[in-house]
This record gives C-alpha cells, sequence and structure tokens, in this order.
C-alpha cells in the first residue's frame, strides 16, 4: 500500500511538473513571436445566455473578456487595490481597471518577458506590472482589497501554499476571485484545500457550459492567429493550448474531464 500510495503521489507530480513545464514554454514563444501585440489574453474564455443579446462589447477578445467579467461583476470593486496573480499579457487587468475602476491595479506574473512587453504596451500610473513568484508573493500582509486568478493556478505546484499568501495579503473582509480547470479526479483534493484555507465561499460554480460556448464561437479566430503566428509543425500543439474545436483540450472539457469552475472566496472580518 505504501509503495502504490508513494506511485501514485509522484506520477502526479510528475504529471504536474510536465503540465507546469509545456504552459512556461507555450507562453515564452507566444511572447517571442506575438511583436505586434495580437494575443492580449491568454484563456479559454466565457460565455453566458445572459450574454448573447450583448451587442456593446464588440472586441475580438470579446470572450476572454467576458471570462474576466465573470468574475469582476461578482462584487464591486471601485475604489479597491486589486492584485492579479498570472497576469499574463496583461489584457485581462487592463480590462479591469478601464472598466470597473478600482483605485489601483498591479499584475505579478512569473514571465519575465510578459512582464515587459505589459509595462511597455500599457500606460496608466494606477496599472503596474511586476515579476513575482504566486506562491511566494513580495506584496505587504493586508495590502489588498481584491485577488484575481484567472485560468492560472494549474501551473502551481503548491496549490496550498497559493492560498496561504493570498490569505496574507488580502485585508480583513478582502476577496479571492478565482476560476480555473482542473481533472476530475483532482477537484476533491481541490475543495478540501479551499475548505482548509481559512477563505469562505461566497460563490462556487462549474461554467463548463459557458467556456465551451466561448471556445465554439472564437473557434474561427483563434485558427487564423494559429496559422499565422506558429510554424506549421506546431499548430496541433498550438490549437491544443488554444482550447480549438475537436483539441484534446476541447474534448476534455466537453466530455467533463476537465472541470472549469469559479470561485468567489472571502477572508474573514475583524470581529
Amino acid at each position: 500500500m505504501c509503495m502504490a500510495f508513494y506511485f501514485i503521489q509522484n506520477r502526479d507530480i510528475m504529471q504536474l511538473n510536465l503540465r507546469d513545464r509545456l504552459f512556461r514554454i507555450w507562453y515564452w514563444y507566444v511572447n517571442k513571436v506575438d511583436r505586434k501585440a495580437e494575443i492580449l489574453f491568454m484563456n479559454y474564455g466565457f460565455h453566458g445566455e445572459e450574454q448573447d443579446t450583448n451587442e456593446e462589447l464588440q472586441s475580438p477578445d470579446r470572450f476572454s473578456i467576458q471570462l474576466y467579467d465573470h468574475l469582476a461583476t461578482a462584487i464591486d470593486l471601485k475604489g479597491l487595490d486589486v492584485v492579479e496573480i498570472g497576469s499574463g499579457r496583461g489584457g485581462g487587468l487592463f480590462h479591469v481597471k478601464q472598466t470597473h475602476a478600482p483605485a489601483s491595479a498591479q499584475g505579478i506574473e512569473l514571465d519575465k518577458r510578459a512582464v515587459n512587453f505589459c509595462n511597455t504596451h500599457y500606460k496608466d500610473g494606477n496599472l503596474t506590472f511586476s515579476q513575482g513568484d504566486a506562491q511566494s508573493l513580495k506584496l505587504e500582509d493586508e495590502s489588498s482589497d481584491v485577488v484575481l486568478n484567472v485560468e492560472s493556478s494549474h501551473r502551481y505546484q503548491d496549490m496550498a501554499t497559493f492560498l496561504k499568501e493570498t490569505e496574507r495579503v488580502l485585508r480583513p473582509g478582502g476577496h479571492l476571485l478565482l476560476t480555473d480547470f482542473r481533472y476530475d479526479h483532482e477537484m476533491d483534493d481541490f475543495k478540501q484545500l479551499i475548505a482548509k484555507s481559512g477563505l469562505q465561499v461566497v460563490r462556487e460554480k462549474n461554467i463548463n457550459r459557458e467556456v465551451l460556448a466561448a471556445l465554439n464561437l472564437d473557434d474561427q479566430r483563434k485558427r487564423k492567429l494559429v496559422k499565422k503566428l506558429v510554424p506549421a509543425f506546431l499548430h496541433k500543439v498550438a490549437l491544443n493550448f488554444a482550447g480549438a474545436i475537436g483539441s484534446t483540450t476541447y474534448k476534455n472539457l466537453e466530455s467533463g474531464k476537465y472541470v472549469y469552475f469559479s470561485y468567489v472566496l472571502k477572508k474573514q472580518d475583524l470581529q
């Protein structure tokens, strides 16, 4: 039994490490080749029934923006200090800053190329980006009202440490707005980590349907970007990272093998 447990545990760690390496390589590649800033978002997107009649948002990144709004509208961000952990190419945090009027918005990203890109591309005195590790945040205790984390945590080797760091930097009554995916067999352990984190679950949703709707509607645009930016021998890999229709990623979301969730978590107020 001990040997079997050891094998299963280390197999899961190896799978996580491989997944993390692949995502790092992919993000590095995008930051290297996208010289015209055509890729500002790197999430799968969101599209619900209530957005079918929304004609106001005509951005080519509409569906990725809607994933951010799915989180950002959970609470009123106006006048609050917001930090996004895993800010990527910065498009999401820029949208949040422009649309939801927080007092400040800070992006923390592990990839130095992405940080340099963001600080060059976005010009806003209350919007900043810096390099940092989600599991060892260089932020003061109780310095933020809201932590955003969008499709990033599946790359973390120690989710418990990330949750502990998030709880540390949040002010009392502050919120963690989190959305991401896991394999179905990982969800029980994930929920246990949430329960042990000290953060209260305000809202929990499975959003596979809304993510798949976005992937369907955004498929042709993503295929054109892949064809334009990626050499032919890497098209299959790139389409999988993009969640293109028919890819392994798409099929896993469609079958439920991947569970895509969103959480609104709250740090306890001082008594």
